[in-house]
């Protein structure tokens, strides 16, 4: 057996919102694992193509299609519905082991294996980071029933068989944790490194030492997406991974490759462009993005009543600056600082 890890983020382009960054761990087989990570993405899905697909089109229809695994943003863009989000969450959460740490005992009640409101989500995914969500006004929707747009009759009628497909295949979904970075947490960090992707890859990084501390004695193989144009990875990770000699094998545009550790518990690590097509990294990408779009429905929500005609944004640059200018005058009256709600960068 082994361990097939992703990591994956969502919202380093906003001024507006939180950045969050996700881990998914999964337990496989032998044969999933040749060492080869440009394999790894084929047979996984491969070997759970019964209910899982990497093709958002093979997901929708009659009766109970295959659950999406893809990369978020070819599951969620331009307004669509977080329907595809949600069933392969969801499908994720009720067959989720939980054995990474800062997370809650398995339920031995089937109904509560599912989050039920935004904040059960945030508690799931983000645990303590997801408390920066009140300082940053992103946590007026607690309340809300989720999910919001994917069908709870479908979700559990699927979830026992997304479980049921996963042991049958001999594949085990250990765990899915999320970090939550608020613009307050963000612009200390980029005061404190310098420059945003410098502070990605160490939350990442950060992440990803919890993730794998509880692993046992077999390999390990991690698929991070990688971050922007950086391509040396090798510092960082022997600040994060300090007792471990790290050895390079080859670092460049597409991909950054380093491995560490003894034969039995042999760790590599690929920074590598495109990631999200490894499935473990494709469903990291799916909870950033999940945990994106609840923060900002939550800001919008909070802002919408004290300003009439006010229009939602996304909070990428150019609608942030507007948005910015719209509520200005109530943001003064209600003496809230820029400090928690706007990114420098």
């Amino acid at each position: 057996m082994a361990f097939l890890v992703g990591t994956d983020e969502a919202g380093y382009g906003p001024n507006l919102g939180p950045l969050v960054i996700s881990a998914s761990v999964w337990h496989v087989p032998d044969d999933l694992d040749n060492g080869n990570n440009a394999t790894v993405p084929t047979c996984l899905y491969r070997r759970l193509e019964a209910v899982v697909t990497p093709a958002p089109r093979r997901a929708v229809g009659a009766g109970m299609p295959p659950v999406a695994i893809a990369d978020s943003k070819l599951l969620y863009h331009g307004g669509q519905g977080l329907r595809l989000l949600e069933r392969g969450l969801w499908a994720a959460w009720w067959a989720e082991q939980r054995i990474l740490p800062d997370t809650l005992a398995t339920p031995a009640n089937g109904q509560e294996k599912v989050p039920g409101t935004f904040a059960a989500v945030w508690k799931r995914l983000a645990g303590e980071s997801a408390a920066g969500r009140r300082a940053a006004l992103c946590d007026a929707c607690d309340e809300m029933p989720a999910p919001l747009d994917a069908d709870r009759q479908d979700i559990h009628r699927l979830g026992p068989t997304f479980e049921a497909a996963l042991a049958a295949a001999g594949v085990r979904l250990l765990g899915l944790q999320s970090l939550a970075i608020f613009p307050a947490e963000l612009n200390e960090a980029l005061r404190r490194y310098g420059s945003k992707g410098e502070a990605l890859s160490r939350w990442t990084l950060g992440l990803l030492a919890r993730v794998l501390a509880p692993l046992g004695d077999e390999p390990i193989r991690v698929v991070c997406d990688k971050h922007g144009g950086r391509s040396h990875y090798l510092p960082l990770l022997v600040e994060f991974f300090p007792d471990c000699f790290i050895q390079s094998h080859g670092e460049g545009r597409q991909r950054s490759v380093y491995r560490f550790g003894p034969p039995h518990r042999r760790v590599e690590i690929c920074f590598q462009a495109k990631g999200e097509s490894h499935l473990p990294t494709a469903l990291a990408s799916m909870a950033s993005k999940y945990l994106r779009e609840l923060a900002m429905r939550a800001f919008n929500t909070f802002w919408g009543p004290r300003v009439p005609g006010l229009r939602p944004t996304a909070g990428y640059p150019q609608d942030a600056r507007r948005f910015r200018d719209d509520i200005a005058a109530a943001q003064q009256k209600l003496g809230i600082e820029d400090e928690v709600l706007w990114r420098v960068k």
